[in-house]
Formats: C-alpha cells, structure tokens, sequence
C-alpha cells in the first residue's frame, strides 16, 4: 500500500501561485510514476501532469504548460506542483495519483491508477 497526502491548496487571486505538496508513505515512492488530477464539482476529473520515476521525463496538460512545474525528491518521498499564473479556471480540487506504470495514455484517463490522495483544493479568485 502506498499513503498519498496532499497539502497546499488554498485560495489565492488570479496570477498569484500555490505550491502543492504530495507526501508519499508505505511502498518505495521511487518505483512509481506520480502524477496530479483535478477536479471541478459536477465535471470530469482531468489529468494535468506526470512525472516518471527519476524525476526526468515530465508531461503536462496543454493548457497548465508553461505554468505549472511538476518536481519530485524521492529522498523525501514528495512530489510538487509549482503553480505559478494560476487562472480563476484552474480551481478545482487537485488529486494525487501514483503509478507503476508511465504511460501517458492510462495517465490521460487516469482510471487505473494504483494509488490516489485525498485531494486539496485550490481556489483561485478573478
């Protein structure tokens, strides 16, 4: 079993940024692709970004790119999401997701994923 907790979210005004924090307990963190997923109530939840499991290969959603930066420690079992311009757009409730595989068509369904948070939401105000 792999544990996900996200922190960071909060509300923050249109161009500001957040940073998110992902913290991974239980099975080696470096064994698996990391990834966040949002979602707006009452929407689809939606791939935003991935990152492989030595932190090199990254891809991102087209309309985060540019914006949001995806990092990982594997020495502190953590992954972020830099989130710099954010738009009133990019609320939702941010979910972190980890897999044994990198694949970015299972990623871009992301309905088989191994292990998911709890989710932290991030409001962003016009």
């Amino acid at each position: 079993q792999v544990q996900l907790v996200e922190s960071g979210g909060g509300l923050v005004q249109a161009g500001g940024s957040l940073r998110l924090s992902c913290a991974a307990s239980g099975r080696t963190f470096s064994n698996y692709a990391m990834g966040w997923f949002r979602q707006v109530p009452g929407k689809e939840r939606e791939f935003v970004v991935l990152i492989s499991r030595n932190g090199i290969n990254t891809y991102y959603k087209d309309s985060v790119k540019g914006r949001f930066t995806i990092s990982r420690d594997n020495a502190k079992n953590t992954v972020y999401l830099q989130m710099n311009s954010l738009k009133p757009e990019d609320t939702a409730v941010y979910y972190c997701a980890a897999d044994l595989i990198y694949d970015v068509r299972r990623w871009n369904t992301g309905d088989a994923m191994d292990y998911w948070g709890k989710g932290t939401l991030v409001t962003v105000s016009s």
